[in-house]
Order: structure tokens, then sequence, then C-alpha cells
């Protein structure tokens, strides 16, 4: 009798925390799937749907606003030029903040906890401040209106990330396993490439997703030190300042379907890198 009687509160306690678990989640993925879905409705919707009140919930399968940037001038060149910045954020940030992670938990060394902090304090400083010096900057070093100048902006943006990121990250991998490949006669390198990168390799993928993201939305910068070689989120900014609202609901379709698609495809380094970082 007394296991049953036991178990019976047990289970009446857990009944409600699971309600308000599920409520949860079912607020937050409205509040993050909300904006995307009337994103879409509107962006399918004629100009005279999307201006009328009250508005529908259904689309109609207008492709007029996104035909209208299909012709547009300058649109595919847009497009590429936030490909090829976002591309070479992922690898730079991932080449030195990787490194950067690895020594931060493989290393003591005096000063390790406040290079931690100045890593962070990084972001304190807002990127308009430093508009006029980078501007100053890359015109005179000729990296101005470039990609790989932008690149490299962007990739200041993303080391903090990619340095906190796999520093949790090489922390969840045990260091008895290198100091175990070390007695089979590898070196600190091949105990590296041979035994923690494979499986540290989903969550490297995964801050090189989150340096995706931040490349790919960063406005500033790009429409600071940029002129001929805009990126999209620079271009749209440009050209739709003045633009009637459906053409503003089509432009925002268009910055964020690439990288919802690029997320989604990836996803599973996502969910792995959460494992890792929990061991």
């Amino acid at each position: 009798m007394t296991p049953v009687t036991t178990a019976a509160p047990r289970a009446a306690t857990k009944a409600p925390a699971r309600r308000v678990y599920a409520a949860s989640v079912l607020l937050l993925s409205v509040w993050v799937l909300g904006p995307i879905y009337l994103l879409f409705v509107n962006t399918l919707s004629s100009p005279e749907a999307v201006n009328s009140f009250p508005k529908s919930f259904i689309p109609q399968f207008d492709l007029g606003s996104l035909a209208f940037f299909a012709k547009f001038d300058g649109m595919l060149a847009a497009l590429g030029n936030s490909v090829i910045v976002a591309a070479m954020t992922m690898v730079m940030s991932i080449a030195i903040g990787a490194p950067a992670g690895y020594a931060l938990s493989r290393f003591e060394f005096r000063g390790k906890e406040l290079f931690r902090l100045l890593i962070l304090l990084t972001r304190a400083f807002p990127l308009p401040l430093l508009a006029l010096p980078l501007a100053v900057l890359f015109i005179r070093t000729g990296l101005d209106d470039t990609t790989f100048g932008l690149a490299l902006v962007h990739t200041t943006l993303a080391i903090p990330f990619a340095v906190l990121i796999t520093f949790s990250l090489f922390s969840g991998i045990p260091i008895e396993l290198e100091e175990a490949a070390w007695t089979l006669g590898c070196t600190r390198l091949t105990a590296f490439t041979k035994v923690v990168l494979p499986l540290i390799l989903p969550g490297i993928t995964a801050s090189a997703i989150f340096a995706f993201v931040i490349s790919w939305n960063e406005v500033f910068a790009a429409a600071v030190l940029t002129i001929e070689n805009r990126t999209l989120t620079a271009f749209l900014l440009q050209k739709l300042g003045d633009a009637p609202i459906h053409l503003k609901f089509a432009g925002g379709f268009i910055l964020v379907t690439p990288a919802l698609i690029f997320i989604f495809a990836v996803r599973k380094y996502l969910f792995a890198m959460w494992g890792i970082a929990n061991r």
C-alpha cells in the first residue's frame, strides 16, 4: 500500500509541471514562428491584401512582389556577396577561435580568466563607435568596398562566440583521451587530429553556423564600408527605404529564407553541439 500511495502524489505534482513546460514550449514556438509566418503570408499576398484590414492569415500565393525582386538589378550580385562574406567569416572565425578555445580549455596560464573576460568585452564596444576609424583604416589599406575587408569586420564580431563555444566544447572532452593517445606514441598534434577532432567536429560546425548567421544578418558595417559590393542586407536597406510595405515584406522574406534553409540543413550539428557541451 505504501508504494502506491506515495507514487500517486508524485504523479499529481508532475502533471502541473508538465503542463507549464508544454505551455512554455508553445509560447516560445509562437513567439519565434509567428513573425516568420506573418512575413510569409504578406510576401505571398497582393499589395491590396497587405494594406487591407483586417488582414488574412492565409496567403493568396501572389508572386508579384517576389517576381519584382527577381528582376531587380544588383539583387543576385548582393546575394552572392553575402554568401562569399559569410563563408569567409566562417572559415576565419573558426581558424582563429578554435585554437584559442583549445588553449583556454587545456592550458593554465597567468591571466586566463582576464583573457576570457576581455574576449567578452570586445562585444561591449558598439560598432557605430568604431565606424569612422574603420572606414579611414580601410580606405588607407585598400580594403574599403571589398568582400574580404567586410569579412574581416564580421570575423571580429564572430570570434568571441567562436572562442567561448569551442572552449566549452573542448572542456567537454576529457583530457585523459589525449593522454592515452600520447602514451601510445601520438604527438600532441596527431592526438588532436585523430582523437579530439572527430569528437569535436559537430560542435566546430555548429560554431561556424553561428558565425554564418552573424555575418548574414549584419548590416551596419556592410552599409558603411561598401558601396558597389554591398551584401544583401545593406542592398535591401538602401533600396527599400521608401519602398511600399509589400515590397519590404518581400525583401525581408528574401533575406530570412536563405539563412533558415542553411540552418535547417545543418541542424543536426547544432543538436550534436549541445550533447558535447553537456558531457
